[in-house]
């Protein structure tokens, strides 16, 4: 038979020792658990800048020394992967000197991803710089923007002529592309998320392989199947069936993303008073949505308005303005900067880069509409 002992009463002295109480009355302070403190300082001191100066001085200095007696590469290329490498390593050390392990990992990371991002920002600024600077001299002539190449050759100067006839042609081709592409990306969106029928993970798998498709198949694809099978000719609307198959699965994917965002609750709410699901989607998630759903949109519209190959197999080249879409060849900012780069004339040279100039304008006014949007969106989230 076995005997259970009374446990003895934990009395107030077995207690753990409370914080003194604070001399004005108020509650005693609380105490400081080990997660309250950070692990990484989250201000910059003057002990971290000198590290990060010394180990780059010391990094350019050794391998000064090193570099053309001992190391067995050459080239300016090579010079700064070691001064790199170097860096990394004196910049580990002196780190080790002061902080714990788990710090100068994060250190050594936060340096590598900044080099990163410095080196893509330097590519992206060289791009854009040299192509309006290639192109100022284009873009100094009003006569630029507001005339044709109808009555300019290769050998006239650039006062006259202009790439008016590639900016209409691709504003026409890109309200055909929208016009297809946003109700079929949309009920495409709505149906992966919404719907969620059996077909739901095929056309889901559908869209992501479209997303990384080339544009020279969605060219092709129109080619063949609206040009030779059908009999159309080469024409902006021809051109805009080409972008817009670009378009879709971008469009398809992001309005995706930006209805799974729509909290269920909502959905529950409008369901639980009575409403159908049509009725649901239309006048709750749908208008919830809208902003984040332009921006998916412009996203789509920014990667349409910079396709060359879809348009040079189906939209043809003309020098004269076309405003018809279903009657003659329409050019496009690309396709015409396609063609004139091909010149061997140093105006035509010009005339490319000042019309890939006014594409990256077009572009950069594109991202930016959807930094706004998203913006707005997240302000209207937090508040």
């Amino acid at each position: 038979m076995t005997t259970i002992l009374p446990q003895p009463r934990r009395t107030s002295d077995d207690q753990p020792a409370a914080a003194p109480p604070d001399p004005d009355g108020g509650p005693p302070p609380r105490r400081r658990k080990r997660s309250d403190v950070p692990l990484v300082p989250r201000t910059t001191t003057l002990d971290d800048v000198l590290a990060v100066a010394g180990s780059a001085l010391g990094a350019v200095g050794l391998v000064w020394l090193l570099y053309g007696n001992l190391l067995p590469v050459a080239g300016p290329l090579g010079f700064v992967v070691c001064v790199w490498l170097a860096f990394l390593l004196l910049y580990a050390v002196v780190s080790l000197l002061r902080h714990t392990g788990p710090v100068v990992a994060d250190r050594l990371a936060a340096a590598v991803v900044h080099v990163v991002a410095a080196i893509a920002g330097l590519a992206l600024v060289l791009v854009v710089g040299y192509t309006f600077w290639r192109g100022r001299e284009a873009l100094s002539h009003p006569n630029f923007l507001v005339e044709d190449l109808s009555l300019a050759g290769p050998l006239d100067p650039l006062s006259r002529g202009g790439v008016l006839h590639a900016i209409v042609g691709s504003l026409i081709q890109i309200v055909i592309a929208v016009a297809i592409t946003l109700p079929l990306g949309l009920g495409c969106a709505i149906f992966l998320n919404e719907v969620r029928g059996p077909l739901a993970r095929p056309v889901r798998t559908v869209v992501e392989a479209m997303t990384a498709l080339p544009s020279i198949v969605a060219g092709l694809f129109i080619y063949s199947t609206v040009l030779v099978a059908a009999g159309f000719q080469r024409s902006g609307l021809a051109a805009g069936l080409a972008v817009s198959v670009m378009m879709l699965p971008i469009i398809a994917r992001a309005a995706e993303v930006v209805l799974r965002v729509v909290p269920n609750g909502l959905r529950e709410a409008s369901l639980a008073l009575g409403a159908s699901q049509w009725s649901t989607v239309w006048r709750v998630v749908l208008p919830t949505a809208r902003p984040s759903l332009v921006t998916a949109m412009i996203l789509g519209v920014a990667r349409g308005v910079g396709e060359t190959s879809p348009v040079l197999l189906t939209a043809g080249y003309t020098t004269y303005l076309n405003a018809d879409p279903t009657s003659g060849p329409m050019v496009s900012l690309p396709l015409v900067t396609f063609t004139l780069a091909k010149s061997s004339e140093e105006a035509d040279h010009a005339r490319a880069f000042g019309a890939a100039a006014i594409l990256f304008f077009v572009v950069l006014v594109l991202f930016v509409v959807a930094r706004a949007a998203a913006a707005r969106v997240n302000r209207k989230e937090r508040r």
